[in-house]
């Protein structure tokens, strides 16, 4: 057919069938995205029809939201218990053990020891003067010793003191690391390593 201005317009069958390349072309990129299932039991057949293949992707994409949107609110959880001192504390200051709510310390008598139950494993904060350079590594050798497995450890000093930050992992539920018994393993390793 050719319109007034000179131009060929193409039929309807023609239009049809790049319509339907398009369509398998789209739905064969769809099929490629999706995770492999096995075959429908109740047709027999290896192939999904169109319709059950559409369904899956649409459950699948369905399953992939809600699981976002589950792994979203736990990594809000996990902010937000990181920057909150309401889980588990405990600490020493100078040999005396004591738990701890508060952020803000003044007045700290040196060298200072707080351990962390951050449920996936333990974070260690030892502060102490720069002139005792032996905390840090007294401190991942104990440890060590004590079964942690170190991921890191970072130290750096601030003015008349220096900080040393431990982070450690609990290996499973019934061998894990407790709060307290590691505590008393890093006070018997430093402050009672500087009383003598």
């Amino acid at each position: 057919m050719e319109n007034v201005h000179g131009s060929t317009r193409p039929d309807r069958k023609t239009v049809e069938r790049n319509r339907r390349i398009h369509m398998k072309s789209l739905y064969s990129k769809l099929n490629s995205l999706l995770p492999n299932t096995p075959p429908n039991s109740r047709e027999g057949t290896s192939n999904p029809s169109l319709p059950d293949r559409l369904e899956e992707a649409a459950n699948y994409i369905k399953g992939l939201q809600e699981k976002l949107e589950k792994m979203s609110e736990r990594k809000r959880q996990l902010k937000s218990t990181e920057g909150s001192t309401s889980h588990a504390t405990r600490e020493v200051v100078g040999g005396s053990s004591s738990s701890s709510s508060s952020g803000r310390r003044s007045n700290i008598k040196l060298p200072h020891i707080e351990v962390q139950d951050l449920g996936f494993g333990l974070k260690v904060i030892i502060i102490s003067s720069p002139s005792e350079q032996t905390v840090f590594y007294e401190a991942i050798r104990a440890l060590e010793e004590e079964g942690a497995e170190v991921l890191n450890a970072h130290f750096s000093v601030v003015g008349a003191m220096a900080l040393h930050t431990m982070h450690t992992l609990v290996g499973d539920s019934t061998g894990g690391l407790e709060a307290g018994k590691v505590l008393e393993t890093l006070k018997k390793a430093i402050v009672d390593a500087d009383v003598v």
